[in-house]
């Protein structure tokens, strides 16, 4: 009996014709400008198409911590007040902004009651202008591990940028003619790295305007000496129907795309930016250390029976869940 490798995933039309419109002369374009595409093109995006892509019903790719519903968004606006008051701060005088890559959908503080001045969503996939002067408690949950990111192989000593042809109806993987990547050399020949440069820049923007006060994200990273020597592989992963994926240039428009970020290059643009000592936890640090109380008294409520807010929990904070696989960047200023 014989049997044959699957074919690859089909390229929808509209996509092909959005590729074409933007390649080169060689047919081919930086893999962060195939990923931009990708996610965020206005017709064809992954991102901006109306479609439920969060969650554990069909249909849908993935799942993250406000799966769990109001049980974290009160745990974030308890450890957010938290922060906030040892900072010497009045959490009622602060406007609670959530920044996220989803251009729809609930935030996390909907149907939660919360010490904030207010509360309110900026869709990052609108567009829409950051933040200007004003006190603000600035929220992200898997924002940053949504922006593009440059793909490199290790060849010669040097990392070389990759890039998207296409070939007949498929992409294939390549090696950008002029595509050096400044970075510290690479361990060993073929080894890949994944640079989250785009989730540095988009820090760095949101930082950048003079407002006071929090700045949080929930997301998955590395420190660059682990991206540069602990990830032969890069940490690239393509996420469809709950299934994860090396195939990054499959179905694009239709999975998500996602790299780990570099902490240290975030933590760099809040030092930058007159944050005071960021600091990086574990989700389940965080939220123990900072929302405590909370937990404590949620737990002491459910002790004897089994509760949706008692399975929420444990999948937030075990870290054999959530709980190690999320870390969560803040610093005050």
């Amino acid at each position: 009996m014989s049997s044959s490798a699957a074919p690859p995933p089909s390229v929808s039309p509209e996509f092909l014709a959005v590729f074409r419109e933007h390649m080169d002369a060689r047919s081919e374009m930086p893999f962060e400008r195939f990923m931009e595409l990708a996610l965020y093109h206005p017709a064809v995006g992954y991102y901006r198409k109306s479609r439920a892509r969060v969650g554990y019903a069909p249909g849908t790719d993935f799942f993250t911590a406000s799966t769990s519903g109001v049980v974290f968004g009160e745990m974030v606006a308890a450890a957010c007040a938290k922060l906030l008051r040892a900072a010497g701060r009045t959490p009622d005088t602060h406007t609670f902004i959530e920044i996220g890559a989803e251009p729809e959908g609930a935030g996390v503080l909907d149907g939660v009651r919360h010490p904030f001045a207010a509360a309110r969503v900026i869709r990052r996939a609108d567009d829409e202008p950051l933040l200007i002067a004003g006190d603000y408690v600035v929220f992200s949950n898997e924002l940053f591990d949504a922006q593009p990111f440059v793909r490199a192989v290790a060849r010669g000593g040097h990392w070389r940028r990759t890039g998207v042809r296409l070939e007949g109806a498929q992409f294939a993987e390549v090696l950008l003619a002029d595509g050096l990547v400044d970075s510290p050399p690479p361990p060993v020949d073929g080894y890949r790295l994944d640079a989250p440069v785009a989730a540095a820049r988009l820090c760095e923007e949101i930082v950048r305007p003079a407002w006071r006060g929090l700045f949080v994200a929930f997301d998955y990273g590395k420190s660059e000496s682990e991206l540069l020597q602990h990830t032969p592989q890069g940490t690239g992963r393509a996420y469809w129907r709950h299934t994860q994926s090396n195939d990054l240039l499959g179905r694009p428009g239709e999975q998500d795309l996602t790299c780990h970020i570099c902490w240290d290059w975030m933590k760099a643009a809040l030092e930058r930016a007159g944050f005071i000592r960021p600091a990086l936890e574990s989700q389940e640090a965080f939220l123990i250390r900072h929302a405590g109380d909370y937990i404590a008294s949620a737990s002491a409520a459910d002790a004897a029976v089994t509760t949706p807010r008692k399975r929420s929990l444990q999948q937030l904070l075990h870290p054999s869940h959530l709980g190690q696989k999320f870390q969560v960047l803040h610093g005050v200023r």
